[in-house]
């Protein structure tokens, strides 16, 4: 296909106008010589009071676009080309002329008509056909209506902002309506001056928040944009850079679109070309946004066709392309050899339309023959069908002469639809409106009253009179749907989101795949269902990636890159500790306390709850050697009262000696609360049972060791130490040594009691279950109390270590105090240093290794005197070794 033939060159787009004329419809009631104008004929209706003014865009001039002129001031001219698909805008125009005119309910006893024009996209042109409407006269003098009654009720259009504000420069002088079915910012300046605009569409804020929540929906981060290069355009970059910046999305590029059909120079044309090209370099970005109106599609489509002969294999080029309400998949008449296969799977957001049967039959019943008035359908059907219509003063060869029977319905989709656009559901609902807003007038006032001595007539009615009916209007149309306008005089309504599936013949279908409703509830104003989208087949129906680099996976979390946008990035392992659960986290966080990171940093995991209890293999090996000591004191406590009248039993006061075996006895079954899950009761009981037993068996070392030493001085001539000798003094150091720690663990009760806790810090992946001591303070003084009675046996031992006794307990106190203190000054650093339920080990170890060092270490050597040695356990022995001690 050549270049050039495939090529269209639309210099400007015709913007709907249609007017409303108090004369007889009469074809010539409006003379032109070009066919830029549409009027209804006396012979379809009956004389008329209204006439509608409408403006769209539907013509352009044939000239080629990648062509480029020497010199700028160069001039052009053409042969007119239609934008067939266009032509549907006044068509639905005249249908719902039809409707209404057919309806004696709405505007009964008035004919209502239009005239149409055309604005060719060039600023001249719209103000010479928008005073051609006021003024009706060819010569265009303001304020003087040439001797003509046509007295304009309202004005539909444009397509485009720049038209529909050029057109409103004139039409809010005189206080007309201006309904517009073209979606473009109300935030524009221009917007804002004029009072009398109405909007068939609905505001493109909420496209541009569908827009940002389509990205954030399918995780779509680096995209591009391209838009068309005009003050809408200009709005819709900068609104949508701040969007996308305050929902973490990057915009790859922002290209700006000219719709340009004649390029000054070859260099021009270059630059574009290379611009437009390099926004397809980057491969990461496989989203391109596209804003701006159908004639920028016809301007980039040569591009994309021609750009890389090998365009149709080129990945590059097969992108998801998001387009804007403004655009329609249209095609210009020297554009028929191109397809949409690059918009496949295009997301589109359109304006929200109702299929009409009747409007269909209507457009199959249109013939170029009897249709009179209609200065558009001689080129439209020439351009569609590619023929010539028959001319009596024009020879045609027979093999191009249009029949007059083509059908509608047989030309592909890019050329002309059957079914209703959204924009020209909007003409049609703005028909209705300006209608309706008519019968309310009429109706609030009585065709029998009179005004200034006439009687009132529809006709006499003036455009600025029709506003406070159109603010309040609302009605139901022949759909079934509602129709007014808020305060901002635009339509209550959102957008529909379509997907483009394209087929080989050139046809296409646009599949309603989601909305965008502002008046939904919140949280559903946004609402896509991902199993109706058809993807660009390079994507293999996978959802299609857009971001400057792939996910981060959990366990890793995103590191910026230096001098880069902040959607690249780099993806670095989470910091032990921490975890990232979803993909491309900006921050690694800890888990809850009762949970800890898992192996991959990718989740938290629950933690156990642990605790040193019977079943395991520690808790059962403490258990046995517990219960084993505890047997072995009670056989020895066994032993001496069964030898209690034996010299080495009687020695050093047996009842002291039988106390301190019970002490230890019960020291060993101390042991065995530690063990199990902490309950209140253990609690309580643990560290104040095993403080105030372990103060008594230290006190019966302590009594025992003073009363050896007090009984070597009593034995000394003129001792005063006499009167200490006896059972007194050693019960007394018992009871009061005993009484000081039991008065300490009391208080410690009574003020802050030990209870059962959680640890939830300690370990990484367990809870420990254990119990709180409460008061840390009074757990060391405890603890230290029972260490300054050692210390002081221990001294007390050692310092009688040597007197001559045969029966002198002292050595052995001495030995057993040593490994006692030992195992306890040891146990500090152990016990700090331990973790979790091994700090229990270390503690009953202690209680173990301590108790049984006191219980071998005393009363093994008198055990084996009385087991093994029953001959040593005699008085003679006994008084023989003081002799030879002394």
């Amino acid at each position: 296909m050549a270049l050039e033939g495939c090529i269209a060159r639309m210099l400007s787009v015709v913007e709907l106008i249609m007017l409303c004329s108090p004369i007889e419809w009469r074809a010539q009631s409006v003379k032109c010589s070009k066919p830029d104008t549409f009027s209804i004929p006396h012979e379809q209706y009956q004389p008329g009071d209204v006439l509608l003014g409408g403006i769209t865009s539907l013509i352009t001039y044939n000239l080629h676009l990648l062509s480029f002129r020497e010199h700028p001031s160069e001039q052009h001219f053409g042969v007119p080309v239609v934008v067939t698909k266009f032509y549907q805008h006044i068509l639905a125009l005249v249908f719902a002329i039809n409707e209404i005119n057919e309806n004696p309910k709405i505007l009964p006893n008035v004919t209502l008509g239009s005239h149409i024009y055309d604005s060719y996209y060039d600023v001249k042109m719209i103000y010479r056909t928008t005073l051609d409407l006021l003024f009706k006269s060819q010569r265009f003098v303001p304020n003087y209506k040439c001797d003509r009654w046509e007295n304009l009720i309202a004005v539909i259009g444009g397509l485009d902002s720049e038209t529909s504000f050029l057109i409103a420069d004139f039409v809010s002088l005189y206080k007309i309506p201006q309904l517009t079915y073209g979606s473009f910012a109300h935030e524009n300046a221009d917007a804002r001056k004029f009072s009398d605009f109405y909007r068939l569409v609905p505001n493109e804020d909420h496209q541009y928040m569908g827009i940002v929540r389509l990205l954030l929906h399918f995780k779509w981060t680096w995209v591009g944009l391209l838009a068309v290069n005009d003050e809408s355009g200009e709005h819709f970059i900068k609104a949508m850079e701040s969007l996308v910046s305050q929902n973490a999305i990057c915009l790859a590029f922002t290209e700006r679109i000219h719709k340009r059909f004649v390029w000054d120079t070859l260099g021009d044309l270059n630059g574009f070309g290379f611009s437009f090209y390099r926004s397809f370099a980057d491969k990461q970005s496989n989203t391109f946004i596209f804003y701006g109106d159908s004639m920028a599609l016809i301007t980039v489509m040569p591009f994309l066709c021609f750009g890389i002969p090998e365009y149709k294999d080129d990945s590059a080029f097969r992108k998801v392309w998001i387009m804007t309400a403004q655009i329609d998949f249209v095609l210009s008449g020297h554009q028929k050899g191109f397809d949409f296969q690059f918009f496949h799977g295009a997301i589109s957001f359109t304006i929200h339309t109702k299929e009409f049967l009747k409007f269909q039959k209507f457009l199959q019943h249109m013939r170029p023959a009897g249709t009179e008035g209609d200065g558009f359908l001689w080129d439209f059907w020439e351009q569609a069908f590619d023929c010539i219509l028959p001319n009596p003063l024009q020879l045609i060869d027979p093999e191009e002469a249009c029949t007059g029977e083509e059908k509608l319905e047989s030309l592909p989709d890019p050329f002309f639809e059957m079914h209703m656009s959204g924009h020209s559901y909007s003409i049609y609902n703005a028909v209705y409106a300006v209608a309706h807003a008519l019968h309310a007038l009429q109706s609030s006032r009585s065709r029998h009253r009179t005004i200034g001595g006439k009687r009132f007539e529809i006709r006499d009615v003036q455009p600025w009179q029709i506003h406070p009916f159109l603010q309040d209007i609302s009605f139901n149309n022949s759909a079934g749907e509602s129709v007014s306008f808020n305060t901002r005089g635009e339509l209550e309504s959102g957008f529909e989101i379509r997907n483009l599936v394209t087929f080989p013949n050139k046809s296409f279908l646009r599949v309603k795949v989601g909305k965008v409703d502002p008046n939904a509830e919140e949280g559903k104003e946004f609402s896509i269902d991902d199993d109706l989208i058809t993807w660009q087949f390079i994507f293999n129906q996978a959802l299609p990636l857009s971001m400057c680099n792939d996910y981060c996976l959990p366990g890793y979390r995103k590191k910026q890159k230096e001098g880069a946008k902040f959607c690249c990035y780099d993806c670095v392992p989470c910091p032990e500790g921490k975890i990232s659960h979803q993909e491309d986290m900006d921050y690694c966080i800890k888990c809850p306390e009762d949970h800890y990171p898992s192996k991959n940093q990718d989740g938290c995991v629950l933690k156990v709850i642990t605790f040193l209890c019977f079943g395991e293999l520690l808790g059962i090996s403490l258990a046995s050697v517990a219960v084993s000591l505890s047997l072995t004191a009670a056989f020895v406590l066994g032993v001496f009262i069964k030898h209690r009248h034996t010299p080495i039993v009687k020695a050093n006061n047996q009842d002291i000696s039988f106390a301190l075996l019970i002490s230890l006895f019960h020291c060993f079954l101390s042991s065995l609360l530690f063990l199990g899950q902490p309950r209140d009761v253990t609690c309580l009981l643990r560290q104040s049972a095993f403080g105030i037993i372990f103060s008594v068996a230290v006190s019966c070392v302590l009594a025992k060791t003073i009363t050896v030493v007090v009984a070597f001085m009593a034995t000394k001539p003129g001792s005063s130490i006499r009167k200490w000798v006896g059972k007194k003094l050693a019960n007394s150091i018992v009871i009061s040594s005993s009484f000081v720690q039991a008065t300490v663990c009391v208080f410690w009760l009574g003020t802050s009691p030990p209870f059962p806790d959680f640890d939830l810090q300690t370990l990484t992946t367990e809870i420990v279950a254990e119990c709180n001591e409460g008061s840390t303070i009074m757990f060391y003084i405890v603890l230290g109390y029972m260490g300054f009675l050692s210390l002081i046996s221990l001294m007390v031992a050692f310092i009688a270590r040597k007197l001559p006794d045969s029966f002198n307990e002292a050595k052995f106190i001495t030995f057993s105090m040593l490994v006692f203190c030992s195992v306890w000054l040891s146990f500090l650093p152990t016990y700090l240093s331990a973790k979790g339920k091994h700090m229990v080990a270390v503690e009953i170890f202690s209680i173990l290794a301590s108790s049984a060092g006191l219980l071998a270490c005393i009363f093994y050597p008198k055990c084996y005197i009385i087991l093994l040695k029953p001959e040593l356990n005699k008085k003679e022995q006994l008084m023989s070794r003081k002799n030879e001690s002394i």
